[in-house]
């Protein structure tokens, strides 16, 4: 794909992923939670620019450091979602200023790290902002669920477990 094409999917998926987190959210643990960073990351791993030939180590430790961030990242806006239980019984989420302030905090390290690669004249291409916003997503929801299983089966008094 060219680097347009990845630059529109990355907005278009940034910008569902954002628009949903502004709102409350039924959580459905059982959703195939997986499909699109799934694509995503193919997209990504097709990209035979991802790695800079000319500077090998360098790009791929770029890529890694960039994924540790946003594996990191996911970690955060898992633990800062709010999970609560809906007047159904249905567990809901939604973002908090938190959430914003570690997105904040991750795309301020994103432009230091792509900064540095610039400096080392190392090509960057958008598969790996690709690929690091699909394990955001996995990371993202992993965490979510996680909590969420605490939430799951509702607390009763009296009853030994």
């Amino acid at each position: 794909m060219t680097g347009l094409v990845n630059v529109l999917v990355i907005i278009a998926v940034v910008a569902l992923v954002v628009r949903r987190q502004l709102s409350p959210q039924r959580l459905d643990t059982e959703r195939r939670f997986w499909v699109l960073p799934l694509v995503l990351a193919v997209l990504a791993l097709r990209d035979p620019g991802l790695v800079d030939g000319a500077h090998r180590a360098l790009s791929i430790g770029l890529t890694a450091a960039s994924l540790l961030v946003v594996l990191a990242m996911g970690c955060v806006w898992g633990w800062t979602v709010r999970i609560w239980r809906g007047e159904d019984g249905a567990l809901w989420t939604r973002a908090t200023k938190a959430t914003g302030a570690a997105w904040a905090g991750m795309i301020v390290v994103r432009i230091g790290l792509y900064g540095l690669g610039a400096a080392l004249h190392v090509h960057q291409s958008g598969s790996a902002l690709m690929l690091g916003l699909a394990a955001l997503l996995v990371v993202r929801t992993v965490v979510v669920n996680w909590r969420a299983r605490e939430l799951a089966t509702p607390y009763r008094a009296g009853v030994a477990g």
